[in-house]
């Protein structure tokens, strides 16, 4: 899989046909989609148009999307995943991942896709509606889809520790992948050292940290990395963008990394971080402005925004 993915959350569906031919054209292999962006059928569209162009080949191409909370039961989850493919306009995805540890009841497709985090948004006072399905049930019908060829690889999101020790006990087809918010202000160390060693590569989404929450009101703008002194420091002596110096630190510390842009001159940016290392003391300078800050955290959004307290991580 590409160090570097196109990250496809919060790209309007206007805009992403145009932004994934754009990112092939800028060099991108990797994209990391999901049901829940709601743009899986733009992306798709792009991506068609990139291989009628002549552009990359499907072979070429590293497609990660992610299962709902609404389709954990098992006789749901193969619905899912077709339905994320015939949007995405593909015969197979290189990996599908559980999106969050989290079973909401079913949704129909029919009825309302994607379904969200709200079981009825008309009610009077719209709530989640958690539905009784262990993870384990889930990743069964994962492995399912995986021997039926519709998936080469399977992982997941957003757990925990204690999360991946149980999944690893009953796994039959071992995770492939943790994909977890991860930056300076998040480091999560002992996950991902966890995580490796069990064998599961580890992607960090949200690599800038707050940039990708500003408009959605989860950061403040004192909280951005860009600005934060090793960053800067780092960033002045080789050259590059304080974004780019972010970008070369999740790279260098081994995990694969997933920026979001719709800008063409930003999309080639974030790719060109492979001509420069950041020594020993730069990682470690930068690794040091830890703390503990998670922007993507259900225990605050879903309160906030869904009148549901559904915390994950203590």
């Amino acid at each position: 899989m590409p160090r570097i993915g196109f990250g496809l959350w919060k790209i309007p569906q206007d805009d992403t046909a145009s932004c994934v031919v754009e990112a092939v054209r800028a060099g991108y292999r990797h994209f990391d989609s999901a049901a829940d962006y709601a743009n899986e059928m733009q992306t798709g569209e792009g991506l068609t148009q990139a291989m009628a162009d002549g552009l990359v080949s499907r072979e070429d191409l590293w497609l990660t999307s992610k299962l709902w909370n609404t389709f954990h039961a098992p006789q749901h989850v193969e619905e899912a995943c077709r339905k994320s493919l015939e949007d995405l306009q593909l015969d197979y995805l290189d990996l599908y991942l559980i999106h969050f540890p989290i079973a909401l009841e079913y949704v129909p497709i029919d009825e309302r896709y994607p379904p969200e985090w709200l079981h009825d948004p008309d009610a009077p006072n719209p709530v989640m509606k958690p539905a009784e399905v262990p993870l384990q049930e889930t990743w069964a019908a994962m492995e399912a889809l995986v021997d039926k060829g519709l998936v080469k690889q399977i992982g997941v999101c957003n757990y925990n520790s204690a999360l991946l020790h149980d999944l690893m006990s009953y796994a039959r087809i071992k995770p492939a992948m943790l994909q977890i918010e991860s930056h300076p202000y998040l480091t999560q160390e002992r996950l991902i050292r966890l995580a490796k060693q069990y064998g599961m590569d580890v992607t960090a989404f949200s690599p800038l940290g707050a940039q990708s929450y500003f408009e959605l009101d989860m950061a403040a703008e004192g909280e951005s990395l860009l600005g934060a002194a090793p960053v800067m420091v780092a960033a002045d002596a080789h050259g590059k963008t304080p974004a780019q110096v972010l970008l070369r630190w999740g790279i260098q510390r081994g995990t694969a990394i997933i920026p979001k842009t719709t800008k063409p001159e930003r999309m080639r940016e974030n790719l060109d971080v492979f001509d420069f290392e950041l020594s020993q003391v730069e990682m470690a300078a930068i690794g040091a402005l830890n703390l503990n800050r998670r922007f993507n955290d259900p225990g605050t959004f879903t309160e906030a925004a869904f009148n549901t307290f559904h915390p994950i991580y203590d």
